[in-house]
C-alpha cells in the first residue's frame, strides 16, 4: 500500500509515519524538508504546499492508496487538494479537529453526530468549514475523503496543560520547577480527554485503505478523562515537585488581549467533554487506547525539561502568569476581608 503523507513529521503524525513503516507501507512524505533525516526510509517530495503548480509538478504520473492531509487549515487549501488529488488516490484522510464540535456544549459525550458550532475560535470554524467543501466533493463528485477529528493529542515532544504561552509548555513546566503557582482555568476541575500520539496513530492507520471509512467522519481520542487537577498534579508528581494552582475564571482570562485564550478555552479547554469512540471502534475493531497519561507523560515531562530543542524559555508569559497570581491573590485577600 502506498501512502503520501503531508507534513508527517509533527506532534500527530510522527507516529503515523512510524507505525506504517513499521507495517511494510510504501510511504512518501511531502513538505519543506526540515526535518528530512528524521525517516530516511520514506521517501521524500520536498516541495511547499501553497505552491500548487510546484507540487503538481511533482506530483506527476503517481498515484497513492491513500493522501493523508496534516497540514490544511483553511477551505482554499483543501479546494487545492481537491484539484490536485483527484484521480492520484483511492483516499483523501483530512485532519480537522474536535474543537470545531459545539460550545459550549448542549451534552457532555461527544459523538460524530454532536453540531460543528465553535463562535468562540476561528481555528475551529475554519476546520468546520473545510469539512463542508470536502464533503460537498464528496456528494457532488465522489471524492474519497475522510475526516479525522483529533482532540488534545500529545507525544514525547509535547504535554497537556491548560495554558500556555507561544512556545508551549517548558516555561510553565519551569515555573513549576521553581515553586511558583502556575494559571489553571476555573477550578480545575473540567474533564479533559487526552490521547498519547502512539495511540491516536493505532485508530488513524486503522481507517487507512478502509473502504468503510470512505465518506465517514470520526474522532479518534482515548475514553482516559481526567481533569485539569489530575493532569497538572501528575506532571507534578513526575516532576517531584508541588502542585501549585492559581484558578482563574475562563471568561477573564478570555479577555486578555496578548493571548487568544478566548478561542483556546471557552472554545475548547474550559469546557468538560468525554468523547465516545463507539464509531471508530466499528471501523477498526481492534483499536485500543492503551497509554495512560501518567504512564505516557513520563517521556513527554523528561524530553521537555532536558532536550535544548524543546526547552523554549518564554519570559514574557511568565511575567503574565506572576501578574496574573498578584491580583488573583490581591483579590481574594479582599473578598476574604468582606
Amino acid at each position: 500500500m502506498k501512502a503520501l503523507l503531508i507534513g508527517g513529521t509533527g506532534v500527530i503524525s510522527t507516529h503515523i509515519t512510524k507505525l506504517l513503516l513499521q507495517k511494510g507501507w510504501d510511504v512518501t512524505l511531502l513538505n519543506r524538508g526540515n526535518r528530512q533525516n528524521e525517516f530516511p526510509e520514506a521517501g521524500q517530495i520536498i516541495a511547499d504546499m501553497n505552491n500548487e503548480a510546484e507540487v503538481k509538478e511533482k506530483l506527476e504520473g503517481l498515484h497513492f492508496d491513500v493522501v493523508c492531509q496534516f497540514i490544511a487549515f483553511l477551505p482554499s487549501q483543501v479546494e487545492r487538494d481537491i484539484r490536485l488529488f483527484t484521480g492520484k488516490t483511492d483516499q483523501y484522510i483530512f485532519i480537522s479537529s474536535a474543537s470545531a464540535y459545539q460550545k459550549p456544549p448542549a451534552h457532555p459525550v461527544i459523538t460524530e453526530s454532536t453540531p460543528l458550532h465553535n463562535p468562540y475560535w476561528q481555528y475551529s470554524r475554519d476546520k468546520a468549514a473545510c469539512e463542508d467543501v470536502l464533503m460537498q466533493a464528496y456528494h457532488k463528485d465522489l471524492f474519497p475523503v475522510t475526516i479525522v477529528r483529533p482532540s488534545h493529542t500529545f507525544s514525547e515532544r509535547s504535554i497537556t496543560i491548560p495554558l500556555h504561552g507561544q512556545f508551549g509548555a517548558y516555561q510553565v513546566l519551569k515555573r513549576m520547577q521553581e515553586g511558583k503557582k502556575v494559571l489553571v482555568p476555573n477550578g480545575g476541575a473540567t474533564l479533559w480527554t487526552v490521547t498519547a500520539s502512539r495511540d491516536f496513530a493505532k485508530g488513524f492507520v486503522g481507517l487507512m485503505g478502509n473502504v468503510h471509512a470512505i465518506g465517514e467522519n470520526v474522532h479518534i481520542t482515548s475514553d482516559e478523562s481526567l481533569t485539569w487537577n489530575q493532569i497538572m498534579t501528575t506532571i507534578a508528581r513526575i516532576m517531584k515537585v508541588e502542585y501549585k494552582p492559581c484558578y482563574v475564571p475562563a471568561s477573564i482570562l478570555a479577555k486578555v488581549q496578548k493571548y487568544d485564550f478566548n478561542g483556546a478555552l471557552l472554545g475548547d479547554k474550559a469546557n468538560s467533554v468525554i468523547f465516545d469512540n463507539s464509531k471508530l471502534k466499528r471501523l477498526v475493531p481492534d483499536f485500543c487506547a492503551s497509554c495512560r497519561f501518567d504512564q505516557a507523560a513520563q517521556d513527554s515531562v523528561h524530553n521537555l525539561l532536558n532536550d535544548p530543542a524543546l526547552c523554549k524559555p518564554d519570559p514574557e508569559f511568565d511575567q503574565f502568569c506572576d501578574q496574573v497570581v498578584e491580583i488573583m491573590e490581591e483579590a481574594e485577600a479582599k473578598i476574604a476581608s468582606l
